[in-house]
């Protein structure tokens, strides 16, 4: 089942007045970027989270699963808590780089 386009708009609404939003719809499904950087994937209406350090904290107890076959586990992120959306945010968009230039 793919990402559909409504819940997309929910997605990003969620993320407003976190910074500057847009998505890229990859490989069927869509990675989230807040000011330019990928942080957050979207698989079948459901939004991952990288599992990292520094998000340990804030996701303890967050359900864990893969999101796309061949993927690593990610944390999965109760996007509808706008409070732990903007957490997760304000901790992931200052570590995590801009993407490189593309091919």
């Amino acid at each position: 089942m793919a990402t559909s386009e409504d819940y997309m708009e929910f997605v990003c609404g969620q993320l407003a007045g976190a910074g500057a939003v847009r998505r890229r719809k990859i490989f069927g499904e869509y990675m989230v970027y807040v000011n330019d950087k990928p942080l957050l994937l979207v698989c079948d209406n459901t939004v991952f989270v990288k599992i990292l350090p520094e998000l340990s904290a804030v996701l303890t107890g967050a359900e864990t699963a893969l999101p796309y076959e061949g993927g690593k586990p990610h944390y999965i992120l109760d996007i509808e808590n706008r409070e732990l959306v903007r957490t997760v945010v304000e901790i992931l968009e200052p570590i995590t780089p801009l993407p490189g230039p593309g091919k």
